[in-house]
């Protein structure tokens, strides 16, 4: 019988680090649903003590997931914990998981603490820990860079102290795959207690290795790995749960373990967290990104119609490719309309939230022929779990004409007041965004302008990302419409609103 790889999806805390990618507690839930019904053993989501916020939001994915163990992290400090507990009171099955810088530059230069105060503070927090759970995971942060002896006696310590899994991480994705393996490797055979534990790897991608190096340590007898959708995270990102999930599936011949993972939910879970963070997926990703099954070459194309295995390692419906079918139109109802959006997992909270989206469906239906389920799920990111709008667009006019200077027009909702400017610019975009800077003044940076189509065709959404930096402080924002200009404009104003929020948060780095 093969051995049972967990699947511990950090998209929910990890990947929201990722510069301007921070989630509302009502988008953590719809992502949090899809993982559990996509067989996501662990979900970590989030980091309580950051903020309020994310504590509301542990609490409410804690409350709302059956299926799956719902995760809180803290550091290893008695408030985080405590923090951390009650907030995972309400889950069917909840873990801890704390953590300690266990590198000699971290220790010295961040903790300024000894190689015996760390072990001493590290069997403190797994107590605490325990007494909410005893489902306990610890992490000794910069294990890439720690000593391989003092590490030794650290986990020997916690597991003693009661931790069930042990996660190695790779904090800064400094290892070389063999290197990475052969630490866990090391560490099961060295330390004497390692048999009562999971052990857990959690690789960052700054050198592009995060799934070689999650893989590698797989193949050494770790049995939990770390990762995201995406492989959306701090810097440079984490492993990408569908590559870590695809490759284990694929290559059982080398590998003795496999997932429980329903991987037609990939590519939906996929298409969620890019359309809720407004990260595009680039087309060439593996397993989720648009041309990871296409074939251009004519020899690939001759072979995959005569053979699909010659240049397809994987079935593109296995992985939830194909399944995105023409299923609305303008003459659907709102009976329907409601039930395809619970089969996507787009739960709305009230009757009224259901109205708004069944009349925006309407429109759309009114500009574009066929409703896909993409645009069921750009509108439900776009319209209603957007964050609360302080400004909002009321109506805008562009522009364009050989041989003229563009200009735009816009009305905008600054709370309860219509505010009016125009400008001219060197495209109808950028004159829409001079048009709105003239009437909020924002002084942000525009860092990023990046625009994809939801569907195929010419009546397709285009979906617009921007990102925006203002005194340290960087957003995303997203918007989606027909019209590009239109698309263009909201996802300004989504950034803005970010910005006004002014959500505070205070991750650390795992």
């Amino acid at each position: 019988m093969r051995d049972h790889l967990i699947i511990f999806d950090t998209t929910l805390r990890d990947g929201e680090q990722s510069p301007g990618a921070s989630m509302t507690k009502e988008e953590k839930v719809r992502i949090a649903r899809q993982l559990e019904r996509m067989g996501v053993d662990v979900i970590e989501a989030g980091f309580p003590a950051a903020s309020n916020g994310d504590f509301e939001a542990v609490k409410a994915v804690a409350d709302t997931v059956k299926d799956s163990t719902v995760c809180g992290l803290a550091r290893a400090i008695e408030a985080d914990i405590i923090r951390a507990g009650e907030a995972l009171r309400g889950a069917n099955v909840a873990r801890i998981h704390t953590f300690i810088a266990t590198s000699p530059i971290h220790m010295k230069n961040k903790l300024r603490m000894s190689p015996e105060q760390v072990i001493e503070q590290a069997v403190k927090a797994i107590k605490w820990a325990r007494q909410y759970t005893d489902n306990v995971e610890f992490s000794p942060e910069d294990a890439g860079r720690s000593e391989i002896s003092f590490l030794c006696r650290v986990l020997e310590a916690v597991i003693d102290a009661g931790a069930k899994t042990l996660n190695i991480p790779d904090t800064v994705g400094y290892t070389m795959p063999d290197q990475f393996g052969q630490l866990i490797r090391t560490l099961r055979e060295r330390i004497p207690n390692s048999d009562k534990v999971v052990f857990s790897v959690h690789c960052h991608n700054d050198l592009g290795l995060a799934v070689a190096n999650s893989l590698s340590a797989v193949m050494n007898g770790a049995r939990q790995v770390e990762c995201t959708i995406n492989g959306l995270g701090e810097r440079a990102g984490n492993a990408a749960l569908e590559e870590i999930v695809m490759a284990v599936r694929t290559r059982q011949d080398f590998f003795t373990c496999d997932t429980r993972i329903d991987t037609t939910h990939i590519v939906p879970a996929s298409k969620l967290v890019s359309g809720i963070t407004g990260f595009p997926v680039q087309p060439n990703k593996a397993i989720v990104g648009a041309n990871a099954f296409a074939h251009e070459s004519g020899i690939h194309q001759d072979g995959v119609l005569k053979h699909r295995e010659t240049y397809e390692i994987m079935r593109a419906e296995d992985v939830g490719w194909g399944t995105n079918k023409l299923l609305l139109g303008k003459h659907s109802g709102r009976n329907a309309f409601r039930t395809r959006l619970k089969e996507l997992g787009i739960e709305l909270e009230s009757e009224e939230m259901l109205n708004i989206m069944f009349m925006r469906f309407k429109d759309l239906a009114d500009k574009k022929h066929e409703i896909f389920d993409e645009d069921l799920h750009a509108l439900a990111s776009d319209e209603v779990h957007a964050p609360e709008e302080h400004y909002r667009l009321l109506s805008l006019i562009a522009h364009s004409e050989t041989g003229e200077v563009p200009f735009a027009r816009v009305v905008i909702a600054d709370g309860n007041n219509e505010l009016h400017a125009e400008s001219d610019g060197s495209g109808p975009v950028d004159a829409t965004y001079r048009a709105i800077e003239k009437i909020l003044n924002s002084g942000a940076d525009l860092q990023l302008f990046s625009v994809n189509n939801i569907t195929s065709g010419t009546d397709a959404q285009g979906e617009v990302t921007v990102r925006l930096q203002k005194t340290g402080r960087i957003v995303n924002g997203h918007g989606a419409d027909t019209d590009i200009v239109v698309a263009s404009a909201k996802a300004y104003l989504s950034a803005l609103n970010k910005l006004y929020s002014k959500l505070e948060r205070a991750h650390p780095q795992v």
